[in-house]
């Protein structure tokens, strides 16, 4: 007799139905490689859903249990049967063909079973193509047989080993990082954020069975426990804690993601286990997102530890010379200082600015344009900020570069959420007051710099009107830094108006 060989879909289908025999502790059926048949995409499935035959519509336990036999030599005879027609089949096309999913699909219409009488019923009987062979009292099963091997055996549990490993390291990261965005950057938006996807991984994981990840588990016979490298023991820092873990959780969720795809063959009939390597892909791009919006939380929160009093400074506003103002502002604690030049033209802003940005060198003070990244870039300034109307964030980063400031001015608390999100270096937080330097159509108020006060943990300035009268009422909500323009330029002295703000800001720092 020749020998005959699997077609890879056919391969599959028969190792799928004696994988769903043995997890109900009994010998394949009929009704195991029918299902087996509709779960492979193949010849096989795209005819039988011609004839409506389909995986959403076929009742799997209905199946299984319609085609059992309280003999159990039956239900061997049957699926010896089944495979010697199918190798039948395949001889009689001729030397070197495999034996397909076509040909076993015409095995299940010639056994006699219920999957023969369902398959009847909807019409497939292929009584015209599939010449029908004398019933063997005995039939020889052929030599293409295929048993769930140790080999295989030993692959799934190795398969569930690696799963469960990169599941634990993850989900320990996870907590690691949501414990220093917690407590060292007090950010509940991001705390939340890292929560929410951290769940979302258990809930994609929720398709591999817990107790079997487990049982799985061989700590005492893993070579890796005993592995260490001479900088993994130590870390300077809390964000060296933080930003290692990050990269942890990334190589974790990539290890569970090429891993899960060959989990998949488990159990082909469930459609989550399928959609588990995407979920799993989704996981790690949140994860990017989040991983950017950190580590830009960290290095702004850094470069912007000092500046709690923001300066927009425009020539027409000031009571003294703008030089003069400006000077003496730094003076009075001033440390971060943006132009906000609307009317000048393009070479006088960009001259202006970077006379500006002389002077702010020379008294180590930070310098932003507004709306204009590239003036930013062609004076050298330390960033740029821009509206919801201007450049996106990522835009205005094309421009300026990486190393810069980007702010963002906000007015709800989605605009603040998603600059997060996006990578905002800071973000204006307001209008709070009613401004005489600006005209505004709504103010956000003071409870929406309490919201983001307690929610968000980039810095956040808040902005529009504030000055010496009212500077309590938005320190009294949880405001740590303002933004000012008349409070300043329009002072008389400029540098007794900003070292009475910084005051009464640093005050309130010290108190919390």
């Amino acid at each position: 007799m020749q020998e005959q060989t699997l077609t890879e879909g056919a391969r599959r289908a028969i190792e799928l139905a004696q994988r769903l025999a043995r997890e109900e502790s009994r010998l394949p059926t009929p009704g195991h490689l029918l299902w087996a048949l509709l779960s492979e995409e193949s010849m096989a499935s795209e005819r039988l859903a011609s004839y409506g035959f389909l995986l959403d519509n076929v009742e799997r336990d209905g199946l299984f249990s319609s085609v059992g036999s309280s003999d159990e030599s039956k239900t061997e005879d049957d699926w010896d049967e089944l495979l010697w027609h199918a190798d039948s089949q395949a001889r009689r096309e001729g030397r070197g063909t495999d034996v397909s999913t076509e040909h076993l699909l015409s095995a299940l219409l010639l056994v006699n079973s219920p999957v023969q009488k369902l398959l009847a019923k909807g019409g497939l009987r292929d009584e015209s193509t599939v010449a029908r062979p004398e019933r063997l009292a005995n039939p020889i099963a052929p030599n293409f047989e295929i048993q769930w091997t140790d080999t295989t055996e030993n692959d799934r549990t190795r398969t569930l080993r690696i799963l469960d490993a990169a599941a634990n390291r993850a989900r320990e990261g996870f907590r690691v990082v949501e414990d220093y965005v917690r407590f060292t950057l007090d950010d509940a938006f991001l705390s939340r954020q890292l929560k929410e996807l951290r769940h979302g991984l258990s809930t994609a994981l929720s398709s591999l069975n817990d107790v079997i990840l487990v049982h799985s588990r061989d700590t005492q016979g893993d070579v890796g426990t005993t592995i260490r490298t001479s900088t993994e023991m130590h870390r300077a820092t809390l964000f060296d804690v933080a930003k290692a873990n990050l990269k942890r959780i990334e190589e974790a969720t990539r290890t569970l993601e090429e891993f899960s795809k060959v989990a998949t063959a488990f159990d082909r009939s469930s459609r989550q286990l399928q959609e588990l390597p995407e979920q799993l892909g989704q996981v790690r791009y949140q994860l990017y997102t989040l991983e950017k919006a950190i580590l830009t939380a960290h290095d702004s929160r850094r470069r912007l530890e000092d500046a709690n009093l923001y300066l927009l400074l425009t020539k027409s506003l000031c009571l003294h010379p703008w030089e003069t103002v400006l000077r003496e502002a730094i003076s009075g604690g001033v440390r971060i200082v943006q132009i906000r030049e609307k009317e000048i033209p393009d070479r006088e802003l960009l001259e202006h600015a970077r006379r500006v940005r002389q002077i702010t060198s020379e008294l180590g003070t930070l310098l932003i344009i507004n709306d204009r990244p590239d003036v930013a870039a062609l004076s050298d300034a330390d960033g740029v900020h821009v509206g919801q109307e201007e450049l996106a964030i990522a835009d205005a980063r094309r421009i300026v570069g990486h190393d810069r400031l980007v702010g963002v001015s906000t007015h709800s608390m989605d605009q603040a959420r998603q600059a997060v999100l996006d990578g905002a270096s800071y973000i204006g937080v307001g209008p709070t007051f009613t401004s005489g330097t600006k005209q505004f159509n709504s103010l956000a108020g003071l409870e929406y710099v309490g919201q983001v006060a307690s929610e968000i943990g980039l810095p956040a300035f808040a902005i529009g009107g504030i000055d010496a009268t009212n500077i309590g009422n938005v320190i009294s909500v949880g405001g740590t830094r303002v933004a000012v323009s008349g409070a300043i330029c329009r002072a008389d002295q400029p540098r007794i108006a900003s070292a009475e703000l910084c005051e009464k800001l640093k005050t309130s720092v010290r108190s919390r």
